[in-house]
């Protein structure tokens, strides 16, 4: 059975870069983390703050496998858009637009095939 960290079943809220820490301990030693948009604050899809280049950053030097639902990335910018478009492929942080693409990437092991 996976062990999955869902991060609202553990209320986990990433506002800013100081609650990036907490992300990376809730999943140490898991299988992967699945993040929506809910789970993140405002300046995560503001790319010049900084939040989401180091929790993206972080979950790769940590090996955690990370699926983030986004329905329409294109709804936070261009910029954004493209940072959803580069990791779509992404080999330990992916970005999908439904649950259930990402729940079933992270079961595969989050591995190239999704």
């Amino acid at each position: 059975m996976m062990n999955i960290t869902i991060a609202s079943e553990h209320r986990l809220v990433i506002q800013d870069k100081t609650q990036v820490a907490d992300a990376i301990s809730l999943c140490l030693g898991t299988d992967g983390l699945l993040l929506t948009e809910n789970d993140v604050g405002h300046d995560f899809f503001r790319l010049e703050s900084g939040v989401a280049g180091e929790l993206l950053q972080k979950l790769v030097n940590y090996g955690v496998k990370t699926a983030f639902v986004c329905p329409d990335p294109s709804a936070y910018g261009q910029r954004f858009s493209e940072l959803a478009l580069e990791h779509s492929t992404h080999p330990h942080v992916r970005f999908f637009r439904a649950p259930q693409e990402a729940i079933d990437w992270l079961r595969a092991g989050g591995g190239a095939s999704a």
